[in-house]
């Protein structure tokens, strides 16, 4: 159970006009993240424009942006973005229900091309060590140009923040 009470939208007419942005972007629902950060509307907002920016609005493929959301998840033990991503957008974007299963402990995984085992490598990097050694660094860069580098750092760094705030808040994954 959340640590802070859940916005419920019938309760404040006030957020009327950020309810419908997001619930537009969420097949019309308002998920508990953002009932949770409701809270504080102008941060609602942010995050917002932020989390459509780093999933939507790159070149990143949709399995490296997967991938890197559900192996930071794993690595700050966070079920809600587990249950969201490994499912749902994991599988729509093409990852096998066995390599959504295998992001937990994908070292000894053949299931992962070298392009994936970078990512995971420069994913696990940031997010537990936050210094990203060369050879990690270097390995992704054989596969990612400057531009989808900055794009996936950003995503990881997001997830990070992300997955922290819902760990820290005690957010239920939907049900």
């Amino acid at each position: 159970m959340a640590r802070v009470t859940l916005i419920e939208e019938k309760d404040h007419p006030e957020l009327t006009e950020a309810i419908a942005k997001i619930k537009g972007a969420r097949g019309g629902r308002l998920i508990n993240i953002y009932r949770l950060m409701l809270h504080s509307p102008a941060l609602a907002d942010a995050w917002f424009d932020l989390n459509q920016a780093v999933r939507y609005g790159t070149e990143i493929d949709g399995q490296s942006r997967e991938l890197a959301v559900i192996r930071v998840a794993i690595l700050n033990d966070v079920e809600y973005v587990q249950h969201a991503h490994g499912p749902a957008y994991a599988l729509k974007e093409g990852l096998t229900p066995e390599q959504v299963t295998a992001v937990a402990n994908w070292q000894p995984s053949k299931l992962f091309s070298d392009q994936q085992r970078a990512l995971l490598a420069y994913t696990d990097a940031m997010t537990r060590e936050i210094e990203v050694p060369d050879t990690v660094f270097n390995a992704l860069r054989k596969h990612f140009d400057e531009r989808q580098t900055v794009e996936l750092t950003m995503l990881i760094g997001a997830y990070n923040m992300l997955t922290r705030f819902l760990k820290a808040l005690k957010v239920d994954p939907e049900p």
